[in-house]
């Protein structure tokens, strides 16, 4: 089973382990990229980050983690933006969700999202749907 029920998602975070998503590709013509997401426990809280990375990888090499951002400005201690901060855990995967259109039924243990990201680039980086048909989530402002 790749994706976590809402009960291993919760018990991921209170356990101190991250959760995370892959968001698909972002970017432009030129400096293509993917983007996922990361719910992190960190001492009382949870934070959200959302990472965008360039696409740099192939079958053999798909640690997204050792890709270079997409925002060639960013520092390697700036890896990832923190957009939501939340002292519950269920309120960290909803706000992340709310942020960056990720769904409730497709989070995975941390280091898993590279396994979505293999499964990307073996369908030949769709633009339009995730590999098993799926659209892309839709990224939504905060109110």
């Amino acid at each position: 089973m790749r994706y976590l029920t809402e009960a291993f998602i919760i018990g991921a975070l209170k356990r101190g382990r991250p959760v995370e998503q892959f968001l698909g590709p972002v970017g432009a013509p030129g400096l293509l990229g993917v983007s996922y997401v990361e719910v992190r426990p960190a001492n009382a809280s949870y934070k959200v980050y959302v990472h965008a990375v360039e696409d740099v990888g192939h079958g053999a090499f798909l640690d997204l983690g050792g890709f270079p951002p997409l925002d060639a400005d960013a520092s390697e201690k700036e890896f990832g933006r923190l957009v939501v901060v939340a002292e519950d855990p269920s309120n960290a995967v909803t706000a992340a969700e709310e942020t960056t259109g990720a769904v409730r039924e497709r989070w995975v243990n941390e280091n898993i999202v590279q396994d979505e990201y293999g499964d990307f680039v073996r369908a030949g980086r769709p633009s339009d749907q995730s590999p098993d048909g799926h659209p892309w989530p839709t990224r939504r402002p905060r109110s």
